[in-house]
């Protein structure tokens, strides 16, 4: 009997090691500095993530990305990092997930004596989800994040909306 019970132990907890995670992105973005006389920033956003697979249907891990947003004299160029929680439902094909990044970025808005160009610290919380489409290749429906930047003296906190796609690496 005890022969059995570890037999079934050992089937039911070896997969867990295959819900580890990579994955690859690229998203197009949309800023709103929510500052006067600054429209919205365009561009890519681009980055990997890895989870861990220690609990089932919660990935948690991490994620590391690089913003590149500006049109005009105005732009944004970010690199940031940090943990990652996302839901796995296994009967829906979507996949929901938060993140708290930081890092740096390079901030250059506004003109004359409203402009503001600095490197300072940014953070960013964000939500989003993606749908499997096919095996390996999510699309990354919608992203919202709200963030802020450190030291400018400015009251710089842009809100983003992003869509792209995902490539989960085996």
């Amino acid at each position: 009997m005890r022969g059995i019970y570890l037999v079934l132990c050992g089937l039911l907890l070896l997969p867990l090691s295959g819900l580890a995670q990579t994955g690859i992105y690229a998203t197009f973005s949309a800023s709103d500095y929510n500052l006067p006389n600054v429209d919205w920033q365009y561009g890519p956003t681009v980055g990997l993530y890895h989870e861990f697979g220690a609990i089932p249907f919660l990935g948690v891990g991490f994620d590391v990305r690089a913003q590149f947003l500006g049109s005009g004299s105005s732009q944004i160029y970010s690199g940031l990092l940090g943990p990652r929680v996302s839901l796995h439902p296994h009967l829906l094909p979507v996949k929901p997930y938060v993140e708290a990044l930081g890092g740096a970025g390079d901030v250059n808005v506004g003109e004359g004596v409203a402009n503001a160009s600095d490197t300072a610290f940014e953070y960013q919380l964000v939500a989003g989800a993606d749908v499997t489409i096919f095996p390996r290749i999510d699309w990354r429906v919608a992203e919202f994040s709200y963030g802020g930047f450190a030291n400018l003296g400015e009251n710089l906190h842009p809100r983003t909306l992003g869509t792209g796609i995902v490539i989960r690496l085996p």
